[in-house]
């Protein structure tokens, strides 16, 4: 296990649990499953997964809940699971930290790869061995915008001298952000750049993400350019 990605799989359906972590395995995945949200709590805790994989819908602990628990704790990447695209729980699971969501019912091989899109991100190799991340800025050094200052090469921010914590898909939507500012991203442009989206994404991914990237950099350094996206303002 020490050699492969481990991924954390909570899902209280037993067919598809089973059926899911078998298919992770054969794509090279170490797999710890569990079948409620006290015990995947329990097992992401004791097993510090690379990445964890939550149902919305879980007993004991529901999904976004125990979302919020492990984002209080770690970085570590989530992806949520939802019956239904259209659910409030894909925006509540977004909200609570999550950096991505794939609907059920879905197919093993878009699943494999949303996971791996996710960890190249994160600097893992999906199904293997580490491999370096990107970044999505490589100016080097600290870039300041008013009181927000981005260090590239450190991975660090700060907002009036305060250290801001990010998380790493937050700190990649900021550095996309920053290595051109002023210039307007498009949600699209975004889920490609960011998420690592080969195809059409949710734009709920990009619009919660930017949210939750405002209360933490200030509310007015991230522009709405409506019809069109966000910009950084210099």
């Amino acid at each position: 296990m020490a050699d492969q990605t481990h991924v954390l799989f909570v899902e209280d359906d037993d067919v598809i649990r089973e059926a899911t972590q078998l298919a992770l395995e054969r794509d090279g995945f170490a797999v710890t499953a569990m079948p409620d949200g006290l015990s995947g709590l329990e097992a992401f805790r004791a097993d510090q997964p690379d990445i964890a994989l939550l149902d919305v819908m879980l007993p004991g602990l529901d999904g976004v809940s125990l979302c919020r628990r492990i984002r209080d704790e770690s970085t570590v990447p989530v992806i949520m699971l939802s019956a239904r695209a259209d659910s409030i729980d894909v925006v509540l699971g977004l909200e609570a930290g999550a950096d991505d969501y794939v609907t059920k019912p879905f197919d093993g091989a878009v699943l494999v790869a949303r996971i791996r899109a996710v960890l190249r991100r994160f600097g893992h190799a999906g199904g293997g061995d580490r491999a370096d991340a990107g970044s999505a800025a490589d100016t080097g050094g600290v870039l300041t915008f008013g009181e927000l200052e981005v260090d590239t090469e450190g991975m660090e921010v700060r907002r009036a001298g305060r250290p801001v914590a990010l998380t790493p898909t937050e700190m990649r939507l900021l550095l996309e952000f920053s290595s051109a500012p002023g210039t307007v991203f498009s949600r699209d442009r975004l889920l490609e750049r960011v998420w690592d989206y080969g195809w059409g994404g949710d734009t709920r991914v990009v619009d919660v993400h930017v949210q939750r990237l405002r209360t933490k950099i200030g509310q007015d350094r991230i522009e709405t350019v409506r019809g069109f996206g966000y910009k950084l303002k210099a």
